[in-house]
């Protein structure tokens, strides 16, 4: 049989004889995408401005040169394109060496600037962020069950008091990016309204377009998590790692060589819904026994009343040991995803993020680093667990971070003449 298959018969078509060429070419993607002069020149600039970025320091274009492999007249003009446009500035000079001192180079913070927003079950987060993915402006809102009209109404709101303080330059918005969850309004939750199905049948970005005349970025809301903590976390140290967020829900993604690994579907490192059973025997899905919904559940049973992370923090003492017993629990049933992963991946690392407490995610990551140790006389290929680096407001800060993906930042489908 040779690259086209004359002879099969269509499914579709019910005839023979089908030119099958352009199929088969949509299957290999990017593997038959090409570029041109103007799509590498924007590549070679947006390496240009990671290799500043990931520096985290004055760095001098010779520098960059040994970092990127480009040559130096192509450095020289792409950072002083970069000045120009005001994404990098000088930062003094590089004493001590022959010759006229080498200029040391940084990324302006105040180069470009973008807006995030979480939309989940049990909140509504807004970030504004600069560059360098400082926070300017931050508001998270504690509410069950937005309706789509409400949380526009608070966005909007919100927009306009971070306009009217000054804390971003609006005129070098790139845009607003959104990390909402996947089938937000479908996937049955306890106390849901069944008018929140509305969520799965509007359109996001048209939605939030209105009120601000910039691009609207809409992602998974783990994706978007994974892709800020690729761009601006541990992803400027390690190139592969799993990413689980633990929200209302539980979600993940996946970076593979330093790009974000989509999946067939989009839904890669997505364990929430795979099957386990509770100390009763009884079937759940993974994000029914981890969760921040789960564990709310889980310390009301015992008497302690919680719906929100503040709530943990403030925890009684004995409030905290039920909490404790939650997260033995927790570390249990994500032991066998987690290995599973490790061993199928081989990252460099695993990484949890979301908006349980910090101390509460350490503790979790301790747990399932002692129980990896158990298996690491057999199992060399399990990598270690962190708390991730962006794992505050994670989806809301990744959310601001797809403006800066698209536009300035590194990435294959930037290079790729695909759509």
């Amino acid at each position: 049989m040779g690259v086209y298959d004359w002879d099969a018969f269509d499914r579709e078509t019910g005839n023979r004889g089908t030119f099958r060429a352009e199929a088969r070419a949509r299957s290999l993607g990017d593997s038959l995408s090409g570029t041109n002069l103007e799509r590498a020149g924007d590549h070679n600039q947006r390496v240009t401005l990671q290799a500043i970025r990931a520096a985290g320091g004055p760095i001098t274009r010779a520098d960059i040169v040994n970092l990127t492999g480009l040559t130096a007249p192509a450095i020289a003009n792409i950072t002083k394109r970069l000045l120009n446009d005001g994404m990098i500035l000088k930062a003094g000079r590089q004493l001590g060496g022959r010759g006229q001192p080498a200029t040391k180079l940084v990324v302006n913070p105040d180069g470009a600037f973008s807006i995030g927003l979480n939309i989940d079950r049990d909140h509504i987060a807004i970030v504004a962020l600069d560059f360098v993915g400082n926070v300017r402006a931050r508001v998270c809102r504690e509410i069950h069950f937005a309706m789509p009209e409400d949380v526009v109404a608070f966005f909007r709101a919100e927009v306009d008091k971070i306009v009217a303080d000054k804390a971003i330059d609006m005129s070098r918005l790139m845009g607003i990016g959104i990390g909402i969850p996947d089938d937000l309004g479908r996937v049955p939750v306890a106390n849901r309204p069944d008018a929140y199905q509305v969520w799965s049948e509007i359109d996001v970005a048209a939605l939030f377009g209105e009120v601000l005349p910039v691009p609207v970025y809409v992602e998974n809301d783990a994706a978007a998590a994974a892709i800020g903590e690729m761009q601006f976390g541990h992803g400027l140290r390690y190139r592969s790692f799993v990413y689980t967020i633990i929200s209302a829900g539980l979600g993940g993604g996946l970076v593979i060589d330093g790009h974000y690994y989509r999946g067939a579907d989009g839904r890669s490192g997505e364990i929430g819904f795979l099957p386990v059973r509770d100390e009763a025997g009884q079937s759940h899905s993974l994000e029914d026994m981890v969760s921040l919904y789960s564990l709310y559940d889980y310390l009301r049973r015992a008497g302690f009343d919680v719906s929100t992370p503040e709530d943990l923090e403030n925890l009684s003492p004995s409030g905290r040991v039920r909490l404790s017993a939650w997260l033995d629990r927790a570390a249990d049933h994500l032991l066998t995803p987690f290995m599973v992963m490790s061993c199928a991946i081989n990252p460099e690392a695993h990484f949890i993020g979301g908006r349980m407490p910090a101390i509460y995610i350490e503790e979790l990551c301790t747990r399932l680093n002692s129980r990896f140790e158990t298996y690491r006389s057999r199992i060399k290929t399990l990598a270690p667990i962190k708390r991730a680096e962006l794992a505050t407001d994670a989806a809301a800060r990744g959310a601001g971070i797809l403006p800066f993906n698209d536009r300035f930042l590194p990435i294959r489908e930037a290079l790729m003449k695909t759509n």
